[in-house]
């Protein structure tokens, strides 16, 4: 099937309409309809279906990529079974988090001790099927990347990725630091996850985290103190900004911590919260999304590799498709920067 960058998008299944299989693509998406352990707002599990429904609202033409649309992209089916087991376990899990801001942590684990281990279980499934499926991708020749759910759901191709690369270094644009031991008793947590990359995976010589603004005193501490976070907090970029840096110097600075191979982790929170209302926890300040793809394709300008990519956090909300447009353009970005990469360093 032929397809025209000039009309209308077709909804053939695919993400953004390309007539691409997987057998053929360079880079494949694998969407995780997961949030089971956010607890303060539900809906990123709805994320990946309301993107790919916003996906062939967009133009395909990019300023910095030659024919974009020519992409060799495919997104596999979102999966019912896990969307079935997630929606299923939502259900177990309400009366847990209900007691958990009536009667405190210790209490509602005790009493729902079999809930969580339930769900834990369920989420070392979930990484374990997920780092299976993307190392075969991978040794493939093809690159990969998640599309959540809550933040938790990479972990499995982050892990993947570890098997294949001797080293590479971590891209996070987040609101949140996520570097909590456990959150609410899961030891997979949406704000557990970049403390599992570095606790299980070697190969990660650096976590760059960029735009960090809401987070515990003891996640503040580790930043301080392991070597391999380099945190730019919100408040330092916006005070760097007012005394007259620019947002191209930050970026550098920014480049200048990861390493050659890097992973792209991408949280939509990360943004300004009128770009993305019904996140799961949205918090005042963050980012442009021309601001942060300015910084994606100044890393790819830089020489480095993207070696895999996740968007997360996502989530329709009850009426109108405003996150799953921003959630559809902010993988465009993601896609087409893994996509310049692969062409720089293809052969």
């Amino acid at each position: 099937m032929s397809f025209d960058p000039n009309g209308v998008g077709v909804a053939n299944g695919n993400i953004f309409g390309f007539p691409v299989e997987e057998a053929s693509a360079d880079i494949v998406i694998i969407p995780i309809p997961w949030d089971v352990t956010a607890s303060y707002k539900k809906g990123t599990s709805a994320g990946p279906n309301a993107i790919l429904n916003a996906s062939t609202q967009l133009d395909f033409f990019h300023p910095k990529v030659s024919k974009a649309y020519e992409t060799k992209v495919f997104m596999t089916p979102i999966s019912e079974e896990w969307m079935a087991i997630n929606d299923r376990l939502n259900m177990e899990a309400a009366p847990y988090f209900s007691a958990l801001e009536t009667e405190g942590e210790e209490k509602a684990s005790a009493d729902y001790i079999q809930v969580i281990n339930t769900i834990n279980d369920a989420q070392h499934a979930l990484s374990s099927n997920l780092e299976e499926r993307t190392l075969s991708l991978i040794n493939s020749g093809k690159i990969c990347g998640v599309l959540g759910g809550e933040h938790s759901t990479p972990l499995g191709l982050i892990k993947a990725l570890d098997k294949t690369y001797g080293s590479f270094s971590v891209l996070q644009i987040d609101a949140h630091a996520d570097l909590r031991n456990a959150y609410e008793g899961f030891t997979q947590s949406h704000a557990s996850i970049m403390f599992n990359v570095l606790r299980e995976c070697r190969g990660v010589e650096h976590l760059v985290q960029v735009g960090i603004r809401d987070l515990s005193e003891e996640e503040f501490q580790l930043t301080q103190h392991d070597a391999r976070i380099r945190s730019f907090f919100d408040w330092e970029l916006n005070e760097a900004r007012f005394l007259g840096k620019s947002w191209d110097d930050q970026c550098q600075e920014i480049i200048n911590a990861l390493t050659e191979n890097v992973y792209i982790s991408f949280d939509i929170d990360g943004l300004r919260p009128e770009l993305c209302p019904n996140t799961g926890t949205p918090v005042p300040g963050g980012f442009s999304l021309e601001e942060v793809a300015y910084l994606l394709f100044k890393v790819v300008g830089s020489g480095k590799k993207i070696i895999g990519f996740d968007l997360n956090e996502v989530a329709p909300g009850p009426s109108g498709d405003w996150d799953a447009n921003v959630g559809a353009r902010a993988l465009w970005e993601l896609i087409n920067t893994a996509e310049l990469s692969r062409r720089q360093h293809a052969g």
